[in-house]
């Protein structure tokens, strides 16, 4: 892991297209804006955490529930 101190107002860059700038730091919150372009993906961990998760159990439906769908159909 690479740590870095940031002010207010100053940013790093990820790669060559993504940035990521400290908007505001309040207590012990820090407010952050990404900068990237709309094919990369942006989420908070825990969202893209629930999403991974969702994705996991959509591939893990049983076969004969496929089945009987596609024989409604």
């Amino acid at each position: 892991m690479l740590a870095l101190t940031r002010k207010k107002g100053e940013s790093i860059i990820i790669g060559e297209d993504v940035e990521l700038v400290v908007l505001g730091i309040q207590g012990e919150q820090v407010k952050l804006g990404v900068i990237a372009p709309k094919s990369i993906p942006v989420h908070r961990k825990e969202v893209y955490e629930l999403i991974k998760k969702e994705n996991i159990d959509a591939a893990n439906v049983p076969e004969t529930l496929v089945r009987d769908l596609f024989k409604k159909a």
